[in-house]
């Protein structure tokens, strides 16, 4: 995991969270929907298979549990897991909270409508139950 830099767009929409053993745990500034992203600190990487297959399986496992662990905690009735990198061509995995009557339900979130940004209190409250969800996992 060299020379890790983050694509200035990821930086521009998101905070900063936390290192998991992979990848760095960033919150979508979009107070809409709990939304996170996963980006795997390797250089120069933008596709899955670009990475070692234990790397593959951290990536999954990271995304997976965070993903089930939100939707327990956060409440919702859909999780979404992808990699598009049609914008932004750095590997980064995205995991979205979707609930039924939320801002965009049933489309989906990217390209639909504009981002809500959090407020300092929003921000500070669910950076804290991340933060307290990743405690509890075994990644």
């Amino acid at each position: 995991m060299i020379n890790f830099e983050l694509d200035e767009r990821l930086a521009a929409d998101t905070l900063p969270i936390a290192d998991l053993p992979l990848s760095r745990l960033l919150l979508m500034n979009d107070a809409r929907y709990p939304w996170v992203i996963l980006v795997p600190r390797h250089a120069s990487i933008s596709e899955v298979f670009e990475l070692s297959a234990h790397d593959q399986q951290q990536l999954w496992r990271e995304a997976n549990q965070l993903g089930n662990a939100m939707k327990a905690t956060l409440g919702g009735d859909k999780v979404n897991i992808a990699t598009l990198g049609n914008v932004v061509s750095q590997l980064h995995v995205h995991v979205v909270i979707r609930r039924h009557g939320d801002a965009t339900w049933p489309a989906p979130v990217w390209g639909n409508g504009s981002a809500k940004p959090y407020d300092l209190d929003g921000q500070a409250q669910l950076r804290d139950q991340l933060l307290a969800l990743i405690d509890g996992l075994d990644m």
